[in-house]
């Protein structure tokens, strides 16, 4: 659950892929991100909502 209280749908998943690599996404609910592992990306779930946008993801380390 975010800090807002607004929670992510996990049935989501199965409909959004990386915009980068064009893969599927794994979902980290503790940071609450949408992890592509193929592109290096996470995309962060802001109010429930993914933000899908390659300028707005974090380059995973």
């Amino acid at each position: 659950m975010t800090g807002d209280g607004v929670q992510f749908d996990r049935r989501m998943l199965e409909a959004l892929i990386c915009p980068r690599a064009q893969t599927t996404l794994s979902y980290d609910a503790e940071k609450q991100e949408l992890v592509s592992k193929s592109a290096g990306l996470a995309y962060p779930i802001r109010n429930g909502i993914p933000v899908m946008l390659v300028d707005e993801a974090r380059k995973l380390e």
